[in-house]
């Protein structure tokens, strides 16, 4: 009887070692994890740029109609952009389609280059009689000097969205500034963003701004 005790008793042990072991384990592996990942990240900011995310652990970008696209850099913008900042930097940014994503939400607006981040800004927006439209669109068009004959006011670097005139231009970006539903990036930007994009280039513009504002914040 004694030795069953001791047997069960050892097992017991034996069992609760490993258990103790695995445990062990699995944290060394979670901390080799959370340690390599911040190399990677303190690797990336070395250039003051942009950050690089691994394979594995790369942003999945929301985009309109549940889709997502994932990305491998993002700029490293230093602290909140106010109206009229943007950061631009190409250096380092793969090959590939330019494409440009709108967060209403957040009034930015972000540029890729294939999977990389070039240009971010803040942006103006449709006030709530104009609101500017939300969904997937194709430049259609494209200005340096485009005049609005509707609002009788210049479009610089005119990027055209659709058939009734939204379009991404160059705008003065102020607090509680609104558009009359066109999107309104710093003109340095705009002609910066102009340079790159095509015909044809996509751009995605999604999320309701906050309830009950129609204006930059």
């Amino acid at each position: 009887m004694k030795s069953k005790r001791s047997v069960t008793i050892a097992l017991i042990a034996l069992l609760l070692g490993l258990l103790t072991l695995s445990h062990l384990q699995q944290r060394r592996d979670a901390e080799a994890r959370l340690d390599g990942r911040a190399a990677i990240e303190e690797l990336a900011r070395a250039d003051q740029a942009r950050i690089t995310y691994p394979d594995q652990a790369r942003p999945q970008l929301a985009l309109p109609g549940g889709q997502v696209r994932a990305v491998r850099s993002l700029l490293d913008v230093p602290g909140k952009l106010n109206y009229g900042d943007f950061v631009w930097d190409d250096s380092g940014a793969g090959a590939g389609q330019v494409w440009i994503r709108i967060d209403l939400a957040r009034q930015l607006i972000s540029v890729f280059r294939g999977e990389d981040e070039i240009g971010t800004a803040v942006i103006l927006y449709g006030a709530p009689d104009k609101p500017t439209p939300k969904g997937a669109f194709k430049v259609i068009a494209k200005a340096t000097d485009h005049y609005s004959r509707s609002y009788d006011a210049p479009m610089p670097y005119m990027l055209r969205l659709t058939d009734d005139g939204i379009a991404i231009h160059a705008s003065r970006v102020r607090a509680n500034g609104a558009t009359h539903g066109c999107l309104g990036v710093p003109r340095r930007f705009a002609e910066l963003l102009y340079r790159v994009a095509d015909m044809g280039t996509e751009v995605f513009i999604l999320a309701d701004p906050a309830a009950g504002s129609g204006k930059t914040a």
